[in-house]
């Protein structure tokens, strides 16, 4: 039997929350999965670091020090060459914490709209702590480029504007069950499974 019965994933960003329950739950079935917004008074903690790695670290160890619990979280950017790597860290502040994605994704193709080069990447960094377990850094990343114009309707954030040129699509145009094959989510979520799995099997 796991010793590992529950984990808290720190966040309240609820569609993040929904995303990363879905890839983990499948994998584990046994093991209950909440969020921030599940525990009362839980704080989410200002993302004060300089890069992806201290931010899901002041996150993890914030939640694990308030719930006692196994936790996990992730930080993650897109990053896009034409703009020397911005938004990147700062993507969910860019133009204003409060403006609306389709009004930042606005505000980026005009950025680039003369730019010979439209590459660019999600990079997601995901942190996990458990009782007597250090934090533990895992890093994913997909690969692509960003669209002439906005097109799909599911998934959030950027994704409308991430064009994938080995499958024509938007990440926005995917099902939730082929985003979570190739996305930066879920491909860490994938190593972090992996190293779930082994300490599942060590207690």
């Amino acid at each position: 039997m796991s010793s590992i019965k529950k984990i808290i994933i720190a966040t309240h960003n609820r569609k993040k929350a929904g995303e990363m329950t879905s890839i983990l739950s499948q994998r584990f079935p046994d093991i209950e999965f909440l969020t921030l917004a599940d525990v009362e008074g839980a704080p989410e903690p200002e993302e004060t670091g300089s890069t992806y790695e201290e931010n899901a670290t002041i996150k993890v160890e914030s939640a694990f020090e308030f719930t006692g619990e196994w936790c996990i979280a992730d930080d993650a950017g897109l990053e896009i060459d034409a703009l020397d790597g911005a938004p990147g860290l700062y993507s969910k502040r860019f133009g204003g914490e409060d403006l609306p994605f389709p009004e930042k994704m606005a505000k980026i193709l005009s950025l680039i709209r003369e730019s010979e080069t439209r590459s660019a990447r999600f990079r997601c960094l995901v942190a996990m702590r458990g009782p007597g377990h250090p934090t533990e850094l895992f890093t994913g990343i997909c690969e692509g480029q960003i669209a002439e114009e906005p097109s799909g309707g599911g998934g959030f954030g950027y994704d409308p504007i991430f064009h994938l040129p080995e499958l024509g699509v938007t990440m926005a145009d995917l099902s939730a069950e082929e985003k979570h094959q190739i996305s930066h989510r879920g491909k860490v979520l994938r190593l972090l499974g992996d190293r779930l799995e082994h300490l599942i099997r060590l207690s």
